[in-house]
């Protein structure tokens, strides 16, 4: 937003109250991509769902968000900074009110892509204009607080919703967004509304805006339809993958054309510093929130974890990553972002190493390890990896630049949500198979095993039920391990990608912290 630049910085308690309202605005989006994590498996028995199903509420969210993310520059322009983000605000909180009236799963997902849709503008707005709150010698400041903000909102996400889910019931983590978002567009709108940008009306690209949602949409629904009507072999999924190449081949064909106003600039992916960074930051974060969605489920569908206790082991994530981050923004500018991000990917790396150990018998202490080791990758993850990305670029492609990278991280983390379940299902199925046949096989330890259930008084239907759930037990976690041990390779074979691009220019962090969200 060049013309924002311009305004003078808010000074005194209007510039402490308007970042906290947009801090609030920020921590209520960011919420509602974790808080639904842990509440899936109470929101599946509620509802009728199967946990392959209940990634829907997950993925419906933040495609729709990745999709709003690219308008976020027409619409600026078209209503302005203020009125977007404000009005973004109010319709957040009434779909997030609509989310919690639902009362089938279908319901649920419909509401949820209306609140991933009304979302998508308030990350990069709330950047900007928190921006313009301070004087340009303080960029550095504004964007420590929006980092720290976006960190605690996961740590929050999970421990709330857990708490929520067992003490009251699961459509209260909607519910919860009714007052903080009538607050925070109230405080907005009275602090911003005379530093309004200006306007202006520009045609929108509704033939790529078009193609962008059918193959993206395509994409998405084939992923989370695949597990449950047999992949291809499926006419449905066939369709769905024709469409989405398809649709795929004729995006990039219509937005590389002589388009003046393309939803997103391709042309961006000719600088190395671009592609390589955000394919390393978009693969990384995939496989990251791939992770973040398995691991509640896991321990509340086979651990015997509750939803409270789910969130208590998974909320740790954020210490290292609060504690580190003040350090890493120092550090931009002065240290090869390049290095930073390997750090990132290594210790993630270690993190999903660790998971392997995991088995039946672990107590919290061990399981909590590995996360508390992962929230120091995510302090050197998210604002190197915007540094490599947008270094090298004109200030006037930054928001565009930042904008497309963005769409693309979100749209990977709903992918790799898909992925990493069905990839758990399946190889669950497989282990299952295995132990079974190994049980069924008579032998000796199996039959005394069988024999004891039965002395004990449990009827045949009942044993055998017993040692089904036992086997389901152990190959979930056999499939979950799996998982994790696929995520370490990957996460390791990142860091090649990280150093395709070339170390970032001295204006590089700059650039980040000015634009760091998008439009």
């Amino acid at each position: 937003m060049a013309e924002q630049a311009e305004i003078a910085p808010l000074v005194g308690a209007a510039r402490t109250f308007g970042a906290f309202a947009l801090a609030l605005a920020t921590f209520m989006n960011v919420l509602d991509t974790s808080i639904a994590n842990v509440s899936l498996s109470a929101i599946g028995g509620d509802l009728g769902a199967a946990a392959s199903q209940l990634t829907w509420v997950i993925t419906s969210f933040a495609v729709a968000n990745a999709i709003a993310v690219p308008l976020t520059g027409w619409l600026t322009m078209r209503f302005g900074a203020v009125r977007l983000f404000t009005g973004s605000i109010l319709l957040f909180t009434l779909f997030s009110w609509l989310c919690g009236l639902a009362s089938s799963l279908q319901m649920l997902i419909f509401f949820r892509v209306l609140q991933g849709a009304a979302a998508g503008p308030m990350i990069p707005l709330s950047q900007a204009l928190l921006l313009s709150s301070f004087p340009k010698s303080r960029a550095g400041t504004a964007l420590a607080i929006w980092a720290m903000t976006t960190l605690i909102a996961p740590v929050m996400g999970p421990l709330l919703g857990g708490w929520i889910t067992d003490n009251i019931s699961w459509p209260w983590i909607f519910y919860i967004n009714i007052p903080v978002g009538l607050f925070a567009a109230m405080m907005t709108w009275n602090i911003y509304r005379l530093r309004e940008t200006p306007r202006k009306r520009l045609p929108i690209d509704v033939v790529g805006l078009g193609l962008l949602i059918l193959w993206v949409g395509s994409l998405q629904i084939l992923l989370d339809k695949g597990e449950e009507l047999d992949w291809f072999a499926s006419t449905t999924i066939v369709a769905l993958a024709v469409t989405a190449a398809l649709g795929f081949a004729a995006f990039l064909a219509w937005e590389l054309v002589d388009n003046a106003h393309p939803v997103v600039d391709l042309r961006l992916f000719k600088k190395r510093n671009f592609w390589s960074g955000t394919l390393a930051f978009s693969l990384g974060y995939g496989v990251f929130f791939g992770n973040v969605v398995l691991m509640p489920l896991w321990l509340q569908e086979y651990m015997g974890y509750t939803a409270t206790w789910a969130g208590l082991l998974t909320a740790p994530v954020g210490i290292f990553a609060l504690l580190l981050s003040p350090y890493v923004g120092r550090r931009i500018g002065r240290t090869d972002s390049r290095r930073l991000a390997t750090i990132a990917f290594c210790i993630f790396g270690l993190s999903m190493y660790l998971r392997t150990r995991y088995d039946t018998d672990a107590n919290f202490a061990f399981l909590v390890v590995p996360i508390i080791v992962q929230g120091a990758a995510m302090a050197f993850f998210f604002v190197p990896l915007i540094n490599i990305i947008l270094s090298g670029l004109p200030q006037s492609k930054i928001p565009d630049a930042s904008g497309l990278a963005n769409f693309v991280r979100i749209t990977a983390g709903s992918f790799g949500t898909s992925i990493a379940i069905t990839l758990w299902d399946n190889r669950a199925r497989f282990h299952h198979a295995r132990i079974a046949e190994s049980v069924t096989s008579l032998n000796a330890s199996a039959v005394e095993t069988f024999h004891s259930m039965r002395a004990g008084g449990l009827s045949t239907p009942q044993a055998a039920s017993l040692v089904n759930r036992a086997i389901d037990v152990q190959s979930h976690l056999l499939a979950a391990n799996d998982v994790f041990a696929i995520s370490a390779l990957l996460f390791f074979a990142l860091i090649g990608i990280v150093w395709l691009g070339r170390r970032p220019t001295a204006g590089g962090a700059a650039a980040a912290a000015s634009a760091a969200g998008g439009h």
